[in-house]
């Protein structure tokens, strides 16, 4: 059941990845040195922020879910 639960869990957290917007400007002010946008510290909204609150969500569940399969087949 566990398993299961991991299983589907993670294909989901996949999707949710896969759903998140491109960062490519970011990705290439990062490789440039791009530090006009040093101070510019946006947060994200609307559907960005809810996408990273639930990849963050599933990642946790996930790991815990993990950690707790490897416990009771140890035992």
């Amino acid at each position: 059941m566990i398993l299961t639960a991991l299983v589907v869990i993670g294909i989901v957290l996949i999707i949710c990845i896969m759903m998140q917007p491109s960062k490519q400007q970011d990705a290439l002010n990062a490789l440039s040195g791009g530090a006009s946008d040093l101070f510019q510290a946006q947060k994200s909204r609307g559907f960005e922020a809810v996408m990273k609150r639930i990849t963050a969500i599933l990642g946790g569940i996930w790991l815990i879910l993990g950690l707790l399969l490897m416990l009771l087949q140890n035992r």
